[in-house]
């Protein structure tokens, strides 16, 4: 029995559907007997309703269910009355339907078989009653089991579409997980910093004091303490994020590094060009650093998979804020599976840190056009 045969739920109790598929059968079988006058006993018609009332488990047991009509078509129905022919015809839709590949022959044949041996042995036989056995019952299994094979395909479809965007999702939560990484392991070398500025700085005020400041002199040297306790956390935290690696010690970059980076960017194939609007204005170490990264990011999205020939990097400085705009002449919007899930990825995360907003569009004559704007709260 197919999938699509099992009861639900265990339950042997057909689909109200099939009841009345099989109700309505019925009554056309009493229907035509009646006014076909069969006076040859009751047993016939019993036998004939039997039959066609099994057509409500039609599709819990298709094949027996196939086999119940054939018998009662050979008991009751020697004339070929059109409501038991009918019913095989439902029956051998259902067969090629419901029933599993190597099932499905053998319901054909048991459908077949019989039906035409029966017409042959008729005195009356015709060639074309041949023909009609083809059309009533393999016909509609022909079908049955096409409609099968799509509903199969179908299903096989929506599956592997199901699979493919829960591996979506798995590869931006890894992608949004390693970004974050990042993100912290660059904002640790910037606390790092700082720390290392506060320590050196709180010592070098605690060696100027004389000895009528004892007591500044010690609170100031158990800030030291703390201090470098915390720089020793933070070393343990960076282990935990780089995997156990020494990492880049080198400085934190910045808005101020961008000429560098347009220059390093720029090539013979794409050229990069840098404006700078307003009066630039000190930014805390991390907003510099994020806004350097998402510029960083939009220039090699840019020149690595739009192909641009041209990129014009813009930063304004507008009142509290900051605003990046990347401007390429490239082949139009990009996806993340084009970025390999990183990339538009990365300045989300970025943005997302310090309440940013980001804007990608098509550009009007083609490219594309990435706005990163920063609120300057908590400018150094």
């Amino acid at each position: 029995m197919s999938a699509r045969a099992q009861p639900a739920g265990g339950s042997w109790r057909p689909p109200t559907i099939d009841i009345a598929i099989a109700v309505l059968f019925a009554a056309l079988t009493v229907a035509e007997a009646l006014s076909a006058g069969d006076d040859r006993g009751p047993w016939r018609l019993g036998i004939a309703l039997v039959g066609v009332a099994a057509l409500a488990w039609r599709r819990r047991a298709p094949i027996l269910v196939a086999a119940i009509l054939v018998g009662s078509d050979l008991l009751s129905n020697p004339e070929g009355r059109f409501s038991t022919v009918l019913a095989l015809v439902v029956a051998s839709y259902t067969v090629g339907f419901e029933s599993p590949s190597p099932r499905r022959y053998a319901g054909l044949a048991l459908l077949v078989v019989p039906f035409v041996g029966a017409a042959v042995s008729r005195e009356a036989f015709e060639f074309s009653d041949l023909a009609a056995s083809v059309v009533f019952l393999a016909g509609p299994w022909m079908v049955g089991v096409a409609t099968a094979v799509r509903a199969e395909r179908s299903a096989e479809a929506i599956a592997l579409a199901d699979r493919l965007a829960r591996e979506q999702d798995a590869r931006e939560a890894e992608a949004v997980a390693d970004e974050r990484a990042r993100i912290a392991r660059e904002l640790h070398d910037v606390v790092a910093h700082s720390l290392t500025v506060v320590t050196i700085q709180l010592q070098a005020v605690r060696r100027r004091l004389g000895d009528d400041h004892a007591d500044e002199a010690r609170d100031l040297s158990a800030a030291e303490t703390v201090t470098r306790e915390a720089m020793g956390e933070m070393r343990r935290l960076l282990g935990v994020l780089r995997g156990g690696g020494d990492g880049d010690l080198a400085p934190a970059p910045g808005l101020d590094e961008l000429p560098r980076l347009v220059e390093r960017l720029s090539t013979p194939h794409t050229s990069v060009h840098l404006a700078i609007e307003g009066t630039p204005r000190p930014l805390t170490p991390g907003l510099d650093l994020a806004a350097f990264r998402v510029a960083q990011e939009a220039i090699t999205n840019a020149t690595r998979h739009a192909h641009a020939s041209r990129i014009d990097v813009a930063v304004r400085w507008e009142a509290g804020r900051v605003v990046l705009e990347v401007r390429d002449d490239g082949r139009g919007m990009p996806s993340e599976d084009t970025l390999g899930g990183h990339g538009l990825v990365g300045m989300r995360e970025r943005i997302a840190l310090y309440g940013g907003h980001l804007d990608i569009a098509d550009a009007s004559g083609g490219g594309v056009v990435v706005t990163a704007a920063f609120a300057r709260e908590g400018t150094a």
